[in-house]
């Protein structure tokens, strides 16, 4: 695809099998990591990233070309096998896969690279969604955003680039299925990021952060809590979701 098109413009979409069960590995990537399979898999991914890399300054398209690595959703913190973690692990982050309203389940990795347009080295915490990956490829091709829909997305050149410091997403919602499970709200001009859960999936056993006794977690039913009032978060001074906010604790 490089060499067929490294004279006019392209778009690669490269979606991974791995990290993800089965954890399928080559022989050549079982046992390198100190994280079992699932690190192996990660490992092999990270190396199929690097060719795919090297064949673009191989074809001399650094220059021209801007990658964007992500994943669709957070660690499947339920996946195991014996005693053995298949699923990923979400660090501080609440829940995980298919879990719509938690941060383990949406806050996933976005790395971008284009050398001598995008700064080096440079950390962007905003909100921003998988859904903006539409407007910034028509912004960069130098088409024309369709104009009889509404369109979630934003071009994420600006932030990026560094000419505007905030996301222009001030409303994320978070559904699970078609079911609304949260939405934030990145207060202008403000640091703040208050987050409210309206369901949340139950969790089981009793003191656990996943829903073990199913392997997965329900969007509706006998399987999630309702919660009226929500439950509020300020994920600028709580990124764990670990305390939830009242009139008391937060007046405004």
């Amino acid at each position: 695809l490089f060499f067929r098109n490294r004279h006019k413009p392209f778009l690669l979409f490269l979606s991974f099998l791995h990290s993800h069960t089965p954890l399928l590995t080559t022989e050549k990537f079982l046992g390198k990591s100190s994280h079992g399979l699932y690190g192996d898999n990660v490992e092999e991914m990270d190396w199929m990233v690097g060719q795919v890399l090297d064949t673009i300054e191989k074809e001399g398209l650094k220059n021209t070309t801007l990658v964007y690595f992500a994943s669709d959703h957070g660690g499947w913190l339920e996946r195991q096998e014996a005693n053995r973690q298949l699923g990923g692990w979400n660090g501080i982050y609440r829940g995980g896969k298919a879990m719509a309203g938690w941060e383990g389940g949406i806050r996933v990795p976005g790395i971008f690279r284009w050398p001598g347009v995008l700064p080096t080295g440079t950390v962007i915490d905003e909100p921003t969604s998988l859904m903006d990956i539409y407007p910034t490829v028509v912004h960069l091709a130098g088409g024309e955003m369709p104009q009889d829909r509404v369109i979630d997305g934003r071009d994420l050149m600006p932030l990026l680039q560094g000419t505007v410091e905030h996301s222009e997403h001030e409303f994320m919602f978070h559904y699970c299925g078609i079911h609304l499970h949260a939405v934030r709200w990145h207060q202008k001009d403000s640091g703040a990021i208050w987050k409210a859960h309206y369901v949340t999936p139950i969790f089981r056993p009793l003191g656990a952060g996943a829903c073990y006794d199913r392997g997965f977690c329900p969007c509706f039913g006998e399987g999630v809590a309702h919660h009226d009032p929500p439950l509020l978060f300020d994920l600028s001074q709580d990124p764990s979701e670990a305390k939830p906010l009242s009139a008391d604790t937060e007046p405004l």
